[in-house]
């Protein structure tokens, strides 16, 4: 009897903290979640994201080029621990995982690939406030009519002189063969 008891009294302790809890938890102000965003913004924001698409398809690296703020712009797919501790151990004790090649690597693979690159976009969720922007879809992409690789793909934007441009591109990688998976 004296655990039974010992068990709903710890089992009312717990029930009286998660109450507790629940009404000492912080109430958003009302400026969280309010965005200064307009629909032309939204516009000018998806006709980028229709162009990154459309030069890919069209190897036109220039017009791609353009969409970026700079061709420095962080533009990485981050390796993960493990491959990052095998570089650092076999080529490059600094290395961080983030390839240095970055846009222009990757201009260059479009621009010399003979086959046909595209890369499809889905979930696509836009967030905007005042000149800057986040861009998150689920993507795959093809070379050919093969998948290569697919994941997740999350841009910033900056709205300078007029125009939204691509401040960095981050995604994550999985190989095709892990699409059945």
């Amino acid at each position: 009897m004296h655990k039974l008891a010992s068990a709903v009294l710890f089992g009312c302790s717990l029930l009286a903290a998660g109450i507790a809890q629940a009404q000492t938890a912080p109430v958003a102000p009302p400026h969280v979640g309010r965005h200064a965003s307009t629909p032309d913004d939204i516009g000018a924001i998806e006709k980028v994201v229709a162009h990154f698409q459309a030069a890919l398809i069209a190897k036109d690296v220039k017009l791609l080029s353009s969409l970026m703020l700079h061709t420095n712009i962080l533009f990485a797919s981050p390796a993960d621990d493990g491959f990052i501790q095998k570089m650092r151990d076999t080529t490059d004790v600094h290395f961080d995982g983030v390839a240095v090649a970055g846009y222009i690597g990757f201009a260059n693979f479009i621009q010399r690939e003979p086959q046909r690159t595209e890369e499809k976009f889905y979930n696509v969720k836009i967030t905007q406030d005042r000149h800057v922007a986040w861009v998150n879809f689920d993507y795959e992409f093809l070379v050919g009519d093969t998948l290569s690789n697919y994941g997740v793909e999350a841009w910033q934007m900056v709205k300078r002189d007029g125009e939204w441009k691509i401040l960095s591109v981050v995604w994550s990688m999985h190989a095709a063969a892990e699409a059945g998976k």
